[in-house]
């Protein structure tokens, strides 16, 4: 796929990720399905923080959709720190079966995101 292509589906993904982010994620957590997307016993103050983080940056991905490589910075964020949160709760679901939910509720999302973020960021020559 060239950069163009890659750049015009990144900036699909971009609208989409962060309006999932603030309208979906509040959503699951609260009203879907809160097994696969918070945590138990229930923890409002966290829930709050990770909703309200995730809304944020879901606001700034709609922003950077429209020209995502002037903040490529802030989409490599997203792709790692995806990884990583769904990496440190990966480790905790495993460790507490009370969690297995997540297993299939926002840890695989939060991989796909990166996974499709990685892919669609367009790749840099040794040239540039």
């Amino acid at each position: 796929m060239q950069d163009a292509q890659r750049t015009k589906y990144l900036s699909v993904a971009l609208y989409v990720f962060g309006a999932i982010f603030i309208v979906g994620v509040p959503a699951m957590m609260m009203v879907i399905w809160p097994s696969g997307w918070s945590w138990e016993p229930a923890q409002p103050e966290y829930e709050q923080m990770i909703m309200g983080m995730y809304i944020t940056l879901g606001v700034f991905l709609i922003r950077a959709a429209k020209a995502p490589m002037e903040h490529a910075s802030l989409i490599w964020f997203t792709i790692w720190s995806s990884v990583v949160h769904a990496g440190i709760m990966l480790v905790q679901a495993l460790m507490d079966e009370a969690e297995y939910a997540n297993l299939l509720g926002d840890i695989p999302a939060l991989f796909l995101v990166a996974f499709v973020l990685f892919y669609l960021m367009p790749k840099r020559s040794g040239a540039q």
